[in-house]
């Protein structure tokens, strides 16, 4: 069973809104079995709505809608929708009654807000628990259309409490079941050609997909068909033989984020963490403390973007600063000894180098990351050398130190 997404609105297309909704409709669509073939964004145009509407329909049995249902002129969904399905907007005391409770107290009715209880004739109307914008549900020779709001919140409630539920009534759907694995140490050329094998003889049922992640590759085995426990053993099975080829490569199997591992190893160790971080600005205190519990284990970080602070509060000697540079092995071990006796933790990650877009030399070009990790005695480094932006080599260096300390702790 495919499904199309349309989402409606000038502010998607000139990036004053970024589109979170096609993301979390895809993922709820998949659980029930259905699979999004395409998503369209465009703007408030009746005639480009027409001419999306009728792209999908004629390739898809759902089409899901969202933007375009507010109280403003340029609020057009509904009335490029009656025009496609030849109807007429009509008054709803109902959904005029749910206006009222929606805004009671909170916003004065007034003409714009009362032409929320028009809805086109020929729809069934679902009715919206937290906004003033009506669900409009069509059918047409066996497909299905649905208008939602655009505002996220009121989507999610509308398409988990009623919308999802209907479509698998309406629609006997396959099932569809996932598992990603997290794979380190491999570029994604190397691990292709690794699972080449395994790949090509895997089950008609299932497909696999590389999604890189700059230092992780996650793989996602795709299963489809009707019968559940068939896939379920299918999956067992290959995921067996995919362990066997690449053993502790594979460092998580639901796609758990690398700081949350990290967390549940320090937990389990009883164990205390600090950063000593300089070109990633404090992106890895960041991802070790928006987990939930983090204060637990994590007891500090300290940004040393300067040579001052790296020698005043990390203890990095001057003679390590003027004999190997800021961003050198030497140095972030000095930097990851120093967190460690500062903050008084059981392990520290250190991070120094150049992300750029300048600051770069021959000898040490833009991407240049060293990073270190101790945990009591036993020290570890890493070199990155690839230049993404800058965005991406911070990015990446977290990653990577992150698996770096997982890896030392494990």
């Amino acid at each position: 069973m495919f499904a199309e997404i349309i989402t409606i609105g000038d502010e998607l297309l000139i990036g004053q809104v970024v589109d979170t909704n096609s993301a979390w409709m895809g993922s709820e669509l998949n659980k029930a079995g259905i699979e999004v073939l395409r998503i369209t964004s465009i703007r408030d145009r009746e005639e480009e709505i027409l001419g999306a509407v009728d792209d999908a329909m004629k390739r898809v049995d759902i089409v899901l809608v969202t933007g375009g249902l507010g109280p403003t002129k340029d609020d057009i969904t509904k009335q490029a929708l009656c025009r496609y399905f030849n109807t007429r907007l009509v008054f709803s005391q109902e959904v005029f009654d749910n206006v009222k409770r929606v805004l009671a107290t909170k916003i004065p009715m007034n003409a714009l807000n009362r032409s929320q209880a028009m809805v086109p004739e020929s729809c069934t109307v679902i009715q919206n628990p937290i906004g003033s914008a009506s669900i409009s549900w069509f059918e047409r020779d066996g497909k299905v259309l649905v208008s939602m709001p655009g505002v996220p919140q009121e989507m999610m409630a509308v398409m988990t409490e009623s919308v999802l539920p209907r479509l698998r009534e309406r629609f006997h759907t396959d099932v569809i079941l996932h598992r990603t694995f997290s794979v380190q140490r491999y570029p994604e050329s190397v691990l292709a050609e690794r699972l080449e094998e395994w790949e090509t003889a895997l089950p008609a049922c299932l497909k696999l997909a590389y999604l890189p992640k700059l230092g992780i590759i996650r793989l996602r085995l795709t299963a489809r068909g009707k019968d559940r426990a068939m896939l379920e053993h299918a999956l067992d099975e290959e995921t067996q033989k995919l362990k066997e080829i690449l053993g502790d490569a594979i460092f998580s199997e639901d796609d758990t984020p690398v700081e949350v591992i990290v967390g549940q190893l320090l937990r389990g160790k009883h164990l205390t963490v600090a950063t000593a971080e300089s070109c990633t600005g404090g992106n890895i205190a960041a991802r070790l403390t928006s987990i939930a519990g983090s204060s637990d284990y994590f007891k500090g970080s300290i940004v040393a973007y300067s040579n001052e602070v790296k020698m005043r509060l990390l203890g990095v000697s001057p003679q390590t600063l003027e004999a190997h540079g800021a961003v050198s092995e030497q140095t972030v071990v000095e930097m990851a000894k120093g967190a460690m006796q500062a903050l008084q933790t059981d392990c520290a990650v250190a991070t120094s180098g150049i992300a750029g877009p300048g600051g770069g030399t021959p000898e040490k070009p833009v991407g240049t990351v060293w990073m270190a990790v101790c945990y009591k005695n036993e020290i570890r480094t890493l070199k990155q050398d690839t230049n993404r932006g800058r965005a991406l080599n911070i990015e990446r260096a977290s990653n990577n130190a992150l698996l770096l300390l997982k890896d030392l702790i494990k």
